[in-house]
């Protein structure tokens, strides 16, 4: 019942091979931290490239400039949106590990795009705030969201405000393995993201897709 990520519970899939095989385009840096983090016992948290290079083409679809990721890990996904970037692009990467990101910092250097990166190491919502409190609201293009589950309505909703309308903010692991099928009480992620699947159906302030790639995606347009 659940969905898997290419490098984890996938791996062993001929059919997600195909896809693989017929449909990524990794850039040889991109090729290489990949490889990286599959060395860090954590590596399912990492992005699946299958996702990653299909949420790189819509932000070059929407020709996006200002992106945020909202939790980052080693920075797979976050220099894969880099790449997608104009020069002038930036993304605001939002996490509070500093082995993780000293990881991917070299290969975000190595594929010159560590000058569109603006790291940010505190709790994501501290950085929220203080982009809304710069005067940053309905400016950013692209949002990503992947970070610690129970917060992820928080994240959600000042997402939104920092969302211009007609830009796209994406949310990792919305099937959660398949547990938001019957989700445990006392599972706090599961419930969390069930509940956000919810309320996302009934939001009208967006247009909606949840997509079966890697663990779950849902892509919501701002109206």
């Amino acid at each position: 019942m659940s969905i898997s990520k290419s490098h984890c519970g996938g791996k062993d899939n001929p059919l997600l091979e195909y896809v693989l095989n017929h449909s990524l385009r990794e850039h040889p840096v991109l090729k290489k931290l990949r490889q990286r983090t599959m060395e860090d016992s954590w590596n399912i948290m990492m992005v699946a490239c299958e996702q990653s290079q299909f949420m790189a083409n819509m932000a070059k679809l929407i020709k996006a400039k200002k992106v945020i990721e909202i939790g980052v890990y080693t920075g797979y996904n976050t220099l894969s949106i880099a790449l997608a970037l104009p020069d002038d692009g930036v993304v605001v990467a939002c996490d509070i590990s500093v082995i993780y990101t000293n990881i991917g910092k070299p290969f975000w250097k190595e594929a010159g795009v560590d000058h569109k990166i603006d790291l940010r190491l505190q709790p994501a919502l501290k950085t929220l705030d203080d982009l809304l409190a710069a005067g940053d609201a309905g400016t950013f293009d692209f949002i990503f969201i992947d970070a610690d589950k129970v917060n992820y309505d928080n994240y959600y909703e000042k997402s939104l405000q920092l969302l211009r309308i007609g830009g796209i903010i994406a949310i990792d692991n919305v099937l959660w393995g398949g547990k938001v099928v019957n989700p445990a009480p006392d599972d706090l992620d599961t419930v969390a993201i069930d509940k956000l699947n919810k309320k996302l159906h009934r939001d009208t302030r967006i247009s909606l897709s949840m997509l079966t790639v890697g663990d779950g995606l849902t892509f919501a347009v701002k109206l």
